[in-house]
């Protein structure tokens, strides 16, 4: 029959009906719910092993090319999306949530070595094992290559990772079912607001020495990084200049960080009682003259510009008090480098605010074009990255390899490609789209590489090793940490849980987590310790073939 004939013929047209088959098999399935948890792009995975169970294969290199090329896709525009953020992240609270992450990551590893040294498996079998337990295929993908620039069978790896990755995935689960509200009642966190969240205050100017003085010769207000956004003065408000003088009695609403705000009452000399953070302020009824409205950047040509280069006070007589990026709100500063995709607060007048969104943009549809140059020169960036040896005394030099040279050069290009007036910003379902394109391609090619020999594996005695030690592997360290995240280091039953989804790789947990806990603190977590973890469990599946080896 000519179907099967183009089925079990290699080419190109078959490899990317199967591939493409496989994905929309699992996609499918995954859908399916049992008791409101599903297994989500996994399905995807099992759809694979199942198609090469049942005989069905693709010409190698073209199974090769589509694996790398979906991972490098999936971790690249992964690092794009949670790059704005990262960087901030580690300035409140993510200096400690990496530290614990990366304690994760160290106890699954040596339990690992001991059983290495142990002699209960061999490199190949314990490497894929390693990878399952903590659901990280790019680091699988970097000791398999490892292993194969070494010389050094690498089909046992992917085996033992299809056997145990399943476990790993459910045993995320198992934890925050398990310990959810023992964490919870062992909750003493303090709420922490964000160190570069933008806090909003107003003071009552009754310091004699503020008076008489004009606003750009107040050197605190520059050094606190603040923004004076109005002044009310004998019931009519206005917005300052630099040459404005302050007088006793003015009220000043000032756009700063919540750790200024000591400072400025002694500096002006009162703060009043409004509390000018809370969601259903309606700014523009604060004055007939002037009126708050956001803008959102559009314009390519200010992609990379600072804020100050604009002068959109001297020449509009306007001010941008804040801007808003991945979810937080900055202080609209001199120094902000603006991207596409800011949305920008600005208090004017209507004429003049007019004024200034036509040379914004603020049009949204030109922010539906995806800028697929900075997704293309990232992708290349981070593979030349990914290939440059690093020396560490070893016998062969370690590679970031493809996962982790696109992990970091994404990271770099989410928060630092406009600097270079790189247009990074893409819609979040444009980025949503390329993941999962990505992540589907490479899990659908992963299970078909490793489901030609999975049955006959899976019943070998073995295996039943495999998946005791990923249980080991993957529940004790969990375990051991979250207890010391709540108890000693006072993090959240939501931050720590999301902690622990990031650091096993495990976006699974994490949608389950949200669904149980209704917070997005969880997810904050995760995006903060992710990076980091790809990247370390990436380098030390490398060293540890390497050190083997040597």
């Amino acid at each position: 029959m000519w179907l099967i004939e183009f089925l079990t013929t290699p080419s190109a047209l078959q490899a990317v009906t199967i591939i493409a088959a496989i994905c929309a098999t699992g996609l499918a399935l995954a859908k399916v719910k049992f008791r409101g948890v599903s297994l989500g792009s996994t399905f995807i995975f099992f759809a694979g092993i199942a198609a090469g169970a049942i005989g069905l294969n693709v010409d190698p290199l073209m199974l090769k090319y589509a694996e790398s090329f979906g991972l490098v896709l999936f971790i690249y525009t992964l690092g794009m999306q949670v790059g704005p953020g990262f960087v901030s992240s580690f300035l409140t609270g993510g200096t400690t949530l990496n530290l614990l992450s990366t304690s994760v990551i160290l106890l699954g590893t040596l339990i690992a070595v001991v059983a290495l040294c142990c002699g209960l498996l061999p490199i190949d079998a314990l490497m894929g094992v390693l990878c399952g337990a903590t659901t990280n295929t790019p680091a699988l993908g970097a000791a398999q290559q490892t292993l194969s620039d070494l010389g050094q069978p690498a089909s046992a790896a992917a085996l033992s990772c299809a056997v145990t990755y399943p476990i790993g995935t459910v045993l995320g689960i198992l934890f925050i079912v398990i310990m959810q509200k023992w964490l919870k009642n062992h909750d003493k966190s303090v709420p922490v607001t964000p160190k570069d969240e933008a806090f909003i205050a107003s003071f009552h100017v009754c310091n004699p020495a503020v008076c008489g003085k004009t606003l750009a010769e107040l050197s605190i207000l520059h050094d606190a990084k603040c923004v004076v956004t109005r002044i009310w003065r004998k019931g009519k408000a206005f917005i300052p200049d630099a040459k404005t003088t302050f007088e006793d009695g003015d009220r000043v609403l000032i756009i700063t960080r919540q750790q200024h705000v000591t400072a400025l009452t002694i500096f002006f000399g009162k703060q009043d009682d409004t509390d000018w953070n809370t969601h259903n302020i309606d700014w523009n009824s604060l004055d007939k003259d002037l009126v708050s409205q956001r803008i959102i950047v559009t314009r390519p040509n200010l992609n990379g510009r600072r804020l100050s280069s604009l002068h959109f006070r001297e020449r509009f007589g306007v001010t941008v008090s804040r801007v808003r990026r991945s979810g937080m709100n900055f202080v609209a500063t001199s120094d902000v480098v603006l991207r596409m995709g800011d949305r920008l607060t600005v208090v004017g007048t209507k004429e003049n605010i007019e004024r200034v969104e036509k040379e914004v943009g603020n049009v949204v549809k030109n922010l539906d074009d995806p800028n697929l140059v900075a997704i293309f020169v990232g992708i290349v960036l981070g593979l030349i990255l990914g290939s440059v040896p690093i020396e560490l005394g070893l016998s062969y030099p370690v590679r970031l390899g493809l996962a982790g040279g696109s992990v970091v050069m994404g990271l770099i290009m989410g928060a630092y490609g406009p600097r270079f007036h790189m247009v990074s910003y893409t819609t979040t379902s444009a980025n949503l789209m390329l993941r999962a394109l990505g992540l589907s391609t490479y899990l659908a090619c992963l299970g078909l590489d490793a489901g030609g020999d999975f049955l006959s594996t899976v019943m070998q005695p073995a295996a039943f090793l495999w998946m005791g030690l990923a249980v080991v592997i993957a529940f004790v360290p969990m375990i051991i940490v979250a207890i010391v995240s709540v108890v000693r280091y006072h993090k959240s039953a939501e931050s720590t849980i999301g902690m622990i989804c990031g650091a096993m790789a495990n976006p699974i947990a994490l949608s389950y987590a949200n669904d149980l806990l209704r917070s997005d603190k969880a997810s904050v977590a995760y995006v903060t310790v992710y990076p980091l973890g790809i990247f370390l469990r990436v380098i030390i599946a490398q060293i540890i073939v390497m050190c083997w080896f040597a």
